[in-house]
């Protein structure tokens, strides 16, 4: 399924990059729905539109955008994240309206479970601010639930992102970060 030739890079020693195609949509949004059933079964509500079908981020759209990139072990897919070079109105909402020309947006950061445990995660937003470069981006920003201790820590001192502040709305508090861009 994901054989092909076309990677633009390597973690892990033997995990490829790839940007997504529509042929690894219905692949993706299975991913995203497993980890939001995992999710809940630890009782988390977090994600739980895509237990039901929606899905905020709007992935098939941001893939036929160029917006996804995939990481596959051996035809697997272990993971994925969105890294947009645009605010999308929930970015604009949260960081306010003025200062995201330079900033890539990283969303829906997922790694399969059978990769629990492997430090993906972090080599996958690390490839994001040092493994692929945007024309006239010199930071990624990301933000996320407030009031989870673990994944707040993982962003701040596993992967050595800023706390840049919190910001309010309807759905609850958010916690926002920042890093330069790695140019190597």
């Amino acid at each position: 399924m994901f054989t092909r030739t076309d990677h633009i890079g390597t973690i892990q020693s033997d995990i490829e990059v790839f940007q997504a195609r529509e042929e690894d949509t219905a692949a993706v949004l299975q991913l995203l729905v497993n980890t939001a059933e995992w999710l809940k079964s630890k009782g988390s509500t977090q994600w739980s539109g895509l237990l039901q079908g929606e899905d905020s981020h709007q992935t098939p759209e941001a893939i036929k955008r160029g917006e996804v990139y995939i990481f596959v072990q051996n035809d697997t897919l272990m993971g994925m994240v969105m890294l947009m070079q645009q605010a999308s109105p929930w970015d604009k909402e949260l960081w306010g309206e003025e200062g995201h020309e330079n900033a890539v947006y990283l969303h829906r950061l997922n790694t399969n479970r059978a990769a629990a445990g492997k430090n993906l995660g972090e080599e996958i937003v690390r490839w994001a601010s040092s493994g692929i470069h945007f024309p006239g981006k010199d930071r990624i920003r990301l933000d996320c639930i407030a009031n989870n201790p673990k994944l707040n820590d993982f962003y701040k001192n596993s992967c050595g992102y800023a706390f840049k502040g919190t910001a309010v709305n309807p759905i609850g508090e958010f916690n926002l970060y920042e890093k330069p861009v790695t140019i190597s």
